[in-house]
């Protein structure tokens, strides 16, 4: 692959550097916002040879590359010289989306740029509860410290992390939302917390007005409400502002109010928000865990096709923060590893050189939890390896919901999940569930797409 040349074709296809709005870019795909779609030059992207596939969804026209995006995001990056990692809202784009549009591309901004770190952690916890499980570890260890602070440490300080990527994503500066993610999880916060806990009730008071503490450590949604809120009053305090004052008077107006607020309305008012959010999603579950297996593991590939898995994210976290564990996750790892396997099948079937090289890259990279090269390079193309990924996905699901099984440190969906899964107490049926649900999953698809996946292009070439 030839990133320059192939950096300047996709500039050229999607009309140019002028029609550019915001660009970043995710484990796969080159995320750009459009001023004007219709200079785009759709075929001629999908029909490059390095180019696994072309998606417009959630407002972004996605252009699919695959392991190497993040090369070719650095060329094209220099290229135009334009902001990194998340870029800000404009008035006129937030006109022109949908609101269901407008969310999904609020989420992906704020979340893509620390997915891989996420991801990381996410191991890396899994690794340690294992070695603990199997008393490799002990965990009042020094080692066992050092490496649970380093896994630990982007959940503990997520208002700070979130802070700085929903600062860029609403157009402010990233540093003041940062400091009020800070201010969430400074230790004495931490510690009014832990006394107010102990006591049952707070006893200090912000100008006469009472404070609730509660522990924002690990949490979503109240630093992304704040990050929006001071975003908003600092675009207005700029635009009064003399720009002698401005560098540091908006940043210390917007600290002082905000912080404050955050403690007084907005934090509760989240919190309450993020307890119902959870309540809700554990009474669906409740009610047929199985059920709700089989329909997510079902649909989970269709909605990272249209981008909209995005708008589930949260949920995830959310589980995590408020609940301690998260049992959506383990639905969706069947059908990724579905999709791996109905990639393995077609490297299996076919005699195609050129598509058994390409499968056999993919089924690799799903096991990693990087679906889009086999989704879009082999599955859905022949559509039947697609279908059936999904029917393998739906049925290994439908095991993990019956389990119950349960997520304890968030992370990509691959592999090495089944390490996120062990729970405190120690490897025990939850996590059996999931290995046999993700093992029938991998089976199915592999074994119907080996069968039934290729029969028109088995003896033909992959041009035909």
């Amino acid at each position: 692959m030839n990133y320059p040349i192939l950096a300047r074709e996709i500039i050229v296809g999607v009309g140019g550097k002028e029609n550019i709005v915001t660009f970043v870019h995710c484990a796969t795909r080159l995320r750009f916002k459009l001023r004007d779609r219709n200079l785009a030059d759709l075929n001629a992207l999908k029909a490059h040879p390095d180019i696994i596939a072309v998606v417009e969804s959630g407002g972004q026209f996605q252009v699919v590359i695959g392991n190497e995006v993040k090369e070719v995001y650095q060329v094209i990056q220099q290229r135009l010289a334009i902001p990194d990692e998340t870029s800000p809202i404009t008035d006129s784009t937030e006109r022109r989306d949908s609101l269901f549009n407008h969310f999904i591309d609020i989420i992906s901004g704020i979340f893509t740029p620390f997915l891989g770190i996420m991801a990381a952690s996410g191991i890396l916890k899994g690794l340690l509860a294992v070695a603990t499980t199997i008393h490799w570890l002990s965990p009042d260890s020094g080692t066992y410290h050092v490496w649970y602070a380093a896994s630990d440490s982007l959940f503990y300080f997520f208002p700070l992390i979130l802070g700085y990527t929903a600062g860029k994503k609403f157009g402010g500066n990233p540093f003041i939302t940062m400091g009020i993610g800070g201010a969430l999880v400074h230790p004495l916060i931490i510690s009014a917390f832990e006394t107010s806990m102990i006591a049952g009730h707070s006893s200090e008071n912000f100008l006469g007005i009472p404070l609730s503490f509660l522990n924002y450590s690990s949490s979503v949604i109240p630093i992304i409400f704040a990050s929006w809120v001071s975003c908003k009053i600092e675009k207005k305090l700029d635009a009064l502002l003399p720009s002698a004052i401005k560098t540091f008077i908006t940043p210390l107006i917007c600290l002082m109010l905000i912080v404050p607020l955050v403690f007084l309305v907005i934090g509760p008012a989240a919190t309450w928000l993020s307890q119902i959010l959870a309540q809700g999603y554990q009474t669906i579950y409740g009610f047929a865990p199985a059920l709700a297996g089989m329909v997510m593991g079902a649909i989970w590939q269709v909605c990272v096709i249209f981008g909209l898995h995005w708008g589930l994210i949260p949920i995830m976290v959310n589980n995590l923060t408020v609940l301690g564990h998260d049992t959506l996750a383990p639905l969706l790892l069947p059908a990724v590893i579905g999709q791996t396997g109905a990639a393995l099948g077609v490297f299996l079937r076919t005699r195609d050189a050129k598509l058994k090289v390409l499968a056999g890259s993919a089924a690799t990279a799903g096991m990693f939890g990087i679906t889009e090269p086999a989704v879009y390079g082999v599955t859905l193309p022949y559509r039947r390896p697609f279908i059936f990924g999904c029917i393998a996905g739906a049925m290994g699901g439908s095991v993990v919901g019956y389990y119950q099984s349960a997520m304890y440190s968030m992370g990509l969906l691959n592999i090495f999940t089944f390490t996120q899964l062990i729970p405190p107490s120690g490897i025990d049926h939850t996590v059996w569930g999931a290995m046999m649900g993700t093992l029938l999953a991998f089976a199915i698809s592999t074994l119907l797409t080996w069968m039934f996946g290729l029969p028109a292009i088995t003896h033909k070439s992959y041009h035909a």
